[in-house]
Formats: structure tokens, C-alpha cells, sequence
């Protein structure tokens, strides 16, 4: 397989979507034109989408962009961390790459469909039923 210079790729995560743009480069990571620092505030989700880049021993070769929108901070960190892993197996060319990304966690290649269940109509919560009261 020849080498590529640029790859782009989605994941996505209840409600969030994620494109990514890998390209060579300095280890630049951008996630909607801010930096990652700026971007989350929290250690742990800052860690989450740098994973895959640690995983496959490339922080510093490659420059990461990414848009997300939709969801919440912990279903963007998801969809960025499978966009970029999706990307660097392709970038890469290396399927003992996948198979190492898959044995470390499935969800970083395959999509997890799992997402909120709706409210139903006349109920409070989504199984919650109204209570009667006869007295």
C-alpha cells in the first residue's frame, strides 16, 4: 500500500460527530481551531483523544485537526479519539495496527450505536410510567 500524506476520517459517538485530518507533520492537535489544552479542561478527556496517537507511538509525526460538533464533552472526546484512530490506520497502512487498537479497545475502530432513549408521549421519564392513584 503506498504512503499518503493526508487522510480524513469521521467517528461518531451518540450525537457527536467527529472529522478528522491527519497529515504529516510537528504533533499539532486542533480541535475546531483551538488548541486541545483550550479546547477541554479536563486531564482525563485531554488524555482520551491523545490515546490513540500514544498507542501507535506517533505523537510527534503527525499534525491532528479535527471539527466536532454535537453531544456533550465526553461523547466529542470519543468521536475525535475514533476519528484519529481511524485515520492513523489508514495513514499508516499497518493492519497490525487495527488489530492492536482493536484488542486495546473495540469502540476506537467500530462504532458504539449506543445513544439516549427518547421520552415517550404522556410519561415523564423514557420507562417511567404516571402513577394512578384510585383513593
Amino acid at each position: 500500500m503506498a504512503a499518503v500524506n493526508t487522510v480524513q476520517k469521521t467517528g461518531k459517538r451518540k450525537t457527536s460527530v467527529a472529522r478528522a485530518t491527519l497529515s504529516k507533520g510537528s504533533g499539532l492537535l486542533f480541535i475546531n481551531n483551538q488548541k486541545l489544552d483550550s479546547y477541554f479542561n479536563g486531564q482525563l478527556l485531554r488524555l482520551k483523544v491523545r490515546e490513540p496517537l500514544i498507542l501507535a507511538d506517533c505523537e510527534s509525526k503527525y499534525d491532528v485537526k479535527v471539527n466536532v460538533f454535537g453531544g456533550g464533552v465526553n461523547s466529542q472526546a470519543d468521536a475525535i479519539r475514533q476519528a484519529i484512530a481511524r485515520a492513523l490506520v489508514e495513514i499508516t497502512g499497518k493492519e497490525d495496527l487495527k488489530k492492536k487498537f482493536q484488542d486495546y479497545d473495540r469502540t476506537l475502530i467500530v462504532s458504539d450505536t449506543r445513544f439516549k432513549e427518547m421520552k415517550k408521549p404522556n410519561n415523564s421519564h423514557a420507562r417511567a410510567k404516571r402513577q394512578k392513584s384510585y383513593r
